[in-house]
């Protein structure tokens, strides 16, 4: 008798174990369990080994093994091998084995990611002779809709919102042959019994249905109208990519100035035809998952393309890519000429549309028209944002394609955790046993709805992970949405966790690391244990906790939270910091960029220490040389001067600032000041923006090093941590990176949730695996 755990349900691993014994001539037979499947198997023993190798190295390719279990009983065996149903069918066969003799867990399954159309459904969508043909349903148990149907386990029909269509005599067939693909794929459908693509203008009335929806869309996108799509897991707002009217048409009404915005193409020839694209690119853009890709543009020799994706992605060397990942965004490509602009359904930090009344209140004042459908969405899933370092691939948003996919952790959770994560790019994290399953991208919390999908998020994923937690970890931060949420919870133990101890644990969670490892965390901000505002940290990490040896000296963050949004602020305070009362420092860095009285009241607080917090903020630092350098005096959007700074490096510059490292007692501490005056003095002299930027880069990654190496002399640790929400830029990453393995470190960076605050989850609920592993 076999267990298998993991994804296996609802991915054809009956089907494929049906394959797999009858082609070996074994007798027995495959089910469903609530731990996953259950497979009696007999037969010759060359043929039994054979069939077990098999079952390990080639799954099908949506499951995810977690666990295979293997155990002797005395059952009888049919003549053949059989799919059974769960009950009734294999009762008088014989009494099954006790897998939890040996184990101690409760086995349990997964339910899946939400996949791209698989090659085998999409030459059926475009095969004229295909009872399928240009169908926008279309799926197998290899692809379409997973966690974004699903309301509850098991992973069956009537527990989807496919319950409501019942299925034809065709497709009923097609689902009960354990030979053909479509074997028990629960969302499987048909023009004659599965859901109808509808289009409707905003304004006036009548409407058009399927194939005929699918070219009306199409026409009004390549007329420059504005167009709401619905997706797997919510609403899109799209628009012709080349036309800069329609782009600029589309920021206005969403009240998105300057963010950049992504861009669905038809296939990887018109990706080529935007970016550059390496081959671990071109692999995550045609994988699956098919997240959005940071991908280095190419010069556009037309000037009209080029004029319209600078209004796509202002200021930026890179433009988000992805291809089409559902049957109706490949009939939708094929029927446009070129580039879509397919971004959030949403207006500004909002959570994303997905539910159809909510779409048209919210959407409709955005759009000219919806491309919709009645196939309900359960779960809200934005799409997943990646990108390239250092050769691999790496996260700036996990959710969907990812969700809820869980990440197998070396530390074992000895009871049920819930991490309810932090304010900004929020997500949650359900653990158990050795695997952390981290939610899709619920977003910032500073509204309602976010807060209200964070708190039905975590009860959907509770029952469908069968997590029933005890222990809930949460922030530091009193006043993050999330710690009040987690004060609120009625569980039997809270853990509050530093954010930037978090930062380094949940890098550490994704390699397996238990000992000891140095720590850098670099983002904007998170509450320090002294009160202070942190983000330029340098942590001394195990399973006992967290000690603090270094961070960036503080300075005093003017206005707050505001500072941050208006980056010559923070140049100001940087100035104040760096070279004391001496006026003339101001008036040679920022001349007339604010007003006089602006200026002699950011000085007053300063001095006066009146709002006016301390900050070791990296994250900071950056938007004050960002304001230095002439890059960007206010932000439209979080991260926006950073961004820029980066984009405008000359990458091949060797040029790199010195950074003065204190000690005092024990305690490292860069001066920023140094920085600062080096940035200043070449401004002055007029020193291109593209040579400071690099040379601030490198100064940066140099002062990294100059630390870490002081701390490995002090501790012998050899192990780094990068993490936060700084280290998303790739030039400073790589360069940190490269110095510190130079130098014989062992670097970790992280590649299975993002760097930014979208990590903290995982990394609150590890370091209370840790913790209960040391006590």
């Amino acid at each position: 008798m076999i267990a298998v755990e993991g994804t296996v349900q609802g991915v054809g691993f009956r089907p494929y174990v049906h394959r797999l014994a009858t082609a070996r001539k074994l007798d027995g037979f495959v089910r469903n369990d609530p731990g996953g499947l259950l497979i009696s198997v007999q037969g010759d023993s060359e043929a039994l080994d054979d069939f077990l190798a098999a079952l390990r190295s080639s799954p099908p390719p949506l499951a995810m093994i977690r666990e295979i279990r293997i155990a002797s009983a005395a059952v009888g065996a049919p003549d053949g091998f059989f799919i059974v149903e769960r009950t009734g069918a294999i009762d008088s066969i014989g009494a099954l084995p006790d897998f939890g003799a040996s184990v101690a867990v409760e086995r349990r399954t997964s339910v899946p990611s939400d996949a791209a159309t698989c090659a085998d459904c999409l030459r059926e969508l475009f095969d004229k002779e295909d009872r399928r043909y240009s169908y926008p349903f279309i799926n197998c148990t290899h692809c379409g809709p997973r966690l974004t149907i699903v309301e509850r386990l098991p992973y069956d029909r009537p527990n989807t919102t496919m319950a409501a269509f019942t299925m034809c005599e065709l497709c009923q067939l097609e689902y009960e042959d354990p030979a053909d693909r479509r074997f028990h794929a629960q969302p499987i459908a048909c023009p004659a019994c599965g859901p109808t693509a509808t289009f409707r203008r905003t304004a006036g009335t009548g409407e058009s249905t399927g194939r005929e929806a699918v070219i009306d869309a199409a026409a009004a996108l390549c007329r420059g109208e504005i167009v709401a799509i619905k997706g797997l897991g919510g609403y899109h707002i799209a628009c012709d990519a080349l036309n800069a009217l329609a782009v600029s048409t589309l920021r206005a009404r969403k009240h998105r100035e300057a963010r950049p915005l992504a861009v669905m193409v038809a296939d990887a020839a018109a990706a080529r035809d935007l970016c550059f694209i390496s081959a671990v690119e071109l692999n995550l853009l045609e994988s699956r998952e098919r997240p959005i890709v940071l991908l280095t543009r190419k010069p556009q020799p037309d000037p009209v393309s080029r004029t319209a994706l600078e209004q796509v992605a202002p200021r930026s060397t890179r433009l988000g890519i992805m291809l089409p990942y559902t049957p109706l965004h490949y009939l939708l490509m094929d029927a446009v000429a070129g580039p879509l602009v397919m971004t959030s359904g949403n207006l500004s930090d909002e959570p994303i549309a997905f539910e159809d009344p909510d779409a048209r209140h919210r959407l409709g004042p955005l759009v000219d028209a919806f491309l919709g459908h009645d196939r309900p969405i359960t779960t809200r899933c934005d799409d997943s944002v990646m990108l390239a370092v250092r050769g691999a691939p790496a996260f700036i948003r996990r959710s969907r394609g990812f969700a809820p996919r869980p990440i197998e952790t070396r530390a074992t959770f000895p009871s049920d955790v819930l991490a309810v994560g932090g304010q900004l790019k929020n997500t949650f994290c359900l653990a158990r046993d050795r695997s952390a399953y981290v939610s899709h991208h619920i977003g910032d919390l500073g509204n309602e709805s976010s807060r209200e999908a964070l708190t039905l998020g975590i009860r959907h994923y509770s029952a469908l992970v069968g997590v029933e937690p005890e222990v809930v970890a949460h922030d530091l931060h009193p006043d993050y949405a999330s710690t009040r949420l987690a004060a609120h919870l009625g569980m039997k133990r809270k853990v509050a966790v530093q954010h930037h101890h978090a930062h380094v644990a949940s890098c550490m969670a994704e390699h397996g690391l238990v000992e000891r490892v140095i720590g850098v965390v670099f983002d904007g901000a998170g509450l320090g244990d002294d009160g202070a505002t942190w983000g330029g940290e340098f942590l001394l990490v195990d399973a006992a906790g967290y000690r603090r040896l270094g961070h960036l000296g503080y300075v005093p963050l003017p206005g707050g939270d505001a500072a941050a949004r208006k980056p010559i602020r923070m140049a100001v305070a940087h100035l104040w910091n760096a070279f004391g009362e001496d006026a003339s420092s101001f008036d040679l860095a920022i001349g007339n960029r604010l007003p006089a009285r602006e200026v002699r009241l950011l000085r007053q607080m300063l001095e006066n220490g009146v709002n006016s917090p301390a900050t070791s903020s990296i994250g900071r630092l950056f938007d004050a040389v960002a304001a230095l350098a002439g890059v960007r005096d206010v932000a439209q959007f979080e991260g926006q001067a950073a961004m820029e700074l980066e984009a405008v490096a000359d990458a091949g510059s060797t040029q790199s600032y010195a950074t003065h490292i204190e000690d005092m007692d024990s305690m490292l501490i860069p001066d920023p000041g140094s920085l600062i005056r080096a940035v200043v003095s070449d401004a002055a002299r007029g020193v291109d923006a593209s040579v400071i930027s690099a040379a601030f880069h490198n100064g940066v990654a140099r002062m990294i090093l100059d630390t870490v190496v002081r701390i490995r002399q002090n501790t012998g640790v050899n192990r780094v941590v990068l993490s936060g929400g700084v280290f998303q830029n790739v030039l400073l990453l790589t360069r940190a990176a490269a110095g510190l393995e130079l130098a014989g470190f062992e670097v970790f960076t992280q590649r299975l949730v993002p760097c930014n605050d979208g990590g903290l989850s995982l990394g609150q609920a590890y370091v209370v695996a840790l913790s209960d592993a040391e006590a």
